[in-house]
């Protein structure tokens, strides 16, 4: 029972700062952070994204200081995506299959300057290698076809896996693709490699900066809205992610975060897994787009839009602000 005023104040405990910390129910640490990464060919090069401020392309000398960096700042985890040449992209993505594609090459740059130190989460989905900007193949009219789209994301996963992934993360949306990947993975003996599942990736209007930094949006003929959900719907995640469990997901991620923050609750409510969130693009370029206007603090924003994915029960979050952020927690 509580008491009534004024014996009970909730202001007592918020009276002063190191009560306030006592009493604090959701904490935010740079184990929390997993840290996206663009990568691009040559060296030295650092290629700025212009609608993501303060987010860079990086070769694989970048992406390996990127890593060094991470490991300094707490961060456990680096998620990455790569912008493929023009001239590498095809119909049917089939540089995805190329063991020296830039995703390879930029996971084994990693092992190589911080060995086992940090984790690699590699994106599964064709998008960043396919001319037309799907994330799977295409028929006559446009159509993404499913089960051939999942065959060529099994072997996306093993090539990846053989690289030296940790986590592979499929954002493809297509049915089944998780229970296929995790029979390969077992069959090619990396029993050890996790999966984290896109299992609630919803067709929404934060995303282009995202495809500003792969080099899709100018490609994308249509939209994504016959395999990615609704954002009207809940019920739908909530089956989404039932499946992919069943299927061999080790983890489930729900894309865009803070507008759904309702779904990553019902999420963490109805399985009690792992759930994951990726700020994504369109959420981190309105933060700095209002730090830029003056009408509001970056390092405040920051933190307690994190903070709010893990007051909503995140095990972790997927933020371009990852390593501003770690900065200011081990202050």
């Amino acid at each position: 029972m509580t008491p009534a005023y004024p014996h009970a104040r909730l202001r007592r405990a918020r009276a002063s700062g190191w009560s306030r910390a006592l009493h604090r129910e959701t904490l935010l640490t740079p184990a929390d952070l997993i840290w996206p990464l663009f990568i691009t060919e040559g060296h030295g090069v650092e290629e700025p994204v212009a609608s993501l401020p303060g987010v860079s392309r990086w070769s694989l000398d970048g992406i390996a200081a990127r890593a060094r960096e991470a490991v300094a700042l707490g961060i456990p985890c680096l998620a990455l995506f790569p912008h493929t040449q023009p001239e590498r992209r095809s119909e049917d993505g089939r540089e995805a299959l190329n063991p020296d594609n830039l995703m390879c090459r930029a996971t084994r740059a990693i092992r190589d300057a911080v060995g086992d130190a940090i984790g690699v989460l590699t994106d599964v989905a064709l998008d960043p290698y396919t001319s037309h900007g799907q994330d799977g193949l295409i028929d006559d009219a446009g159509y993404v076809l499913n089960d051939v789209t999942v065959e060529a994301l099994v072997g996306q996963s093993l090539n990846q896996a053989a690289a030296g992934a940790d986590i592979i993360a499929p954002s493809d949306m297509m049915d089944g693709r998780i229970g296929a990947i995790r029979v390969a993975l077992e069959g090619a003996g990396h029993a050890n490699v996790q999966i984290m599942s896109y299992a609630a990736k919803y067709a929404s209007a934060f995303y282009g900066p995202f495809r500003d930094a792969v080099g899709s949006r100018g490609l994308l003929k249509g939209d994504k809205k016959t395999y990615q959900m609704d954002p009207g719907n809940s019920e739908e995640a909530l089956r989404e992610v039932a499946l992919d469990l069943a299927e061999g997901a080790d983890s489930v991620m729900v894309k865009p975060g803070l507008p759904y923050l309702d779904i990553v609750r019902r999420v963490k409510e109805r399985f009690e897994v792992p759930v994951f969130a990726y700020q994504v693009s369109g959420e981190y370029a309105m933060i700095e787009a209002a730090v830029a206007a003056g009408a509001g603090d970056r390092d405040a924003l920051v933190l307690e839009t994190l903070l709010a994915f893990k007051r909503a029960g995140c095990s972790g979050v997927l933020t371009y602000h990852a390593a501003h952020a770690a900065r200011l927690l081990g202050a």
